[in-house]
């Protein structure tokens, strides 16, 4: 067998090893979440990339599979988001990827009354120094109560009572320029 067989065959097993490593759906989590006595299941989740390396793990839970954004946030019911980080990261940098994530997909007349709730969401990830791989931020929408965030088991501040606001953060994932289209067609089961 030739040199540049050889090279190629080690080549394509190399292409074929990354491609297998970087697959965005995410491997088997807990079946259900237990939100407000509200018994919620795994409808989709996947692996946020940049680049080759996992950013983190979004898990969306909620009462029934859901096709858009749009279907998803018109639910009755509570919804959760679970991201887990798999890899150490600034909380601040958390919160402006956040923020600019909910900047990307909203529109801007739709986007002026979140401002204040934008700014608040900082503050509270601003309060952590870094969070480690393997944190855990959970985003819950409680009907009547609003968007609760909890990072690490502890609620961070007080509920966000803004209406939109849930369906702005799933827009980072979800919205028209989602942080990453295959992930977004992994949680919409398109792939």
């Amino acid at each position: 067998m030739s040199i540049c067989i050889r090279r190629r065959q080690a080549l394509g097993m190399a292409c074929a090893t990354f491609l297998a490593q970087t697959a965005w759906a995410a491997e088997p989590a807990p079946a259900v979440a237990v939100v407000v006595g509200k018994t919620l299941r795994l409808v989709a989740s996947g692996y946020r990339y940049k680049g080759p390396f996992k950013v983190n793990l979004i898990e969306l839970y909620a009462q029934d599979r859901f096709a858009s954004l749009d279907e998803l946030a018109r639910q009755d019911g509570p919804k959760r988001i679970a991201m887990t980080l798999q890899q150490e990261v600034s909380s601040n940098f958390l919160g402006k990827s956040l923020t600019r994530g909910i900047e990307d997909n909203v529109a801007k007349g739709d986007l002026a009354p979140l401002v204040p709730a934008l700014v608040r969401m900082g503050e509270l990830f601003n309060e952590y120094k870094s969070l480690a791989s393997g944190s855990k931020v959970l985003i819950d929408f409680v009907p009547g109560t609003g968007t609760v965030i909890t990072i690490n088991g502890v609620q961070a501040g007080e509920p966000f009572r803004e209406p939109t606001l849930f369906r702005a953060i799933l827009s980072i994932w979800l919205g028209p320029v989602p942080v990453d289209f295959r992930l977004k067609d992994t949680l919409l089961g398109v792939r």
